[in-house]
């Protein structure tokens, strides 16, 4: 009899061992499926931040060129209002 409680004893430690083993298992891929998850965020985050600097840069290249033709058209009116003042002196 003792030599059968013995089995019984360790098969129940083994049944317990197993149990602790596929629960680790178990841990492991869900925190694996986390992280994949994580990566996705974060790739997705950089593909954000890289369209929004390149749209960054697009509204600086437009807001550039619009106050280039600001200043062109300032320079014009300054040019026009001189020569009616030119012309409006005779």
């Amino acid at each position: 009899m003792p030599a059968e409680k013995t089995i019984e004893m360790v098969i129940s430690e083994l049944r317990a061992a197993i149990g602790n083993l596929e629960s680790a298992v178990d841990a492991r891929i869900e925190r694996q499926r986390e992280a994949q998850d994580v990566e996705g965020e974060v790739r997705r985050v950089h593909a954000d931040r890289a369209r929004l600097a390149q749209e960054l840069d697009q509204s600086q290249f437009r807001a550039n060129r619009l106050e280039e033709v600001n200043r062109e058209v300032s320079r014009r009116l300054v040019t026009a209002m001189e020569t009616i003042r030119a012309v409006l002196d005779r």
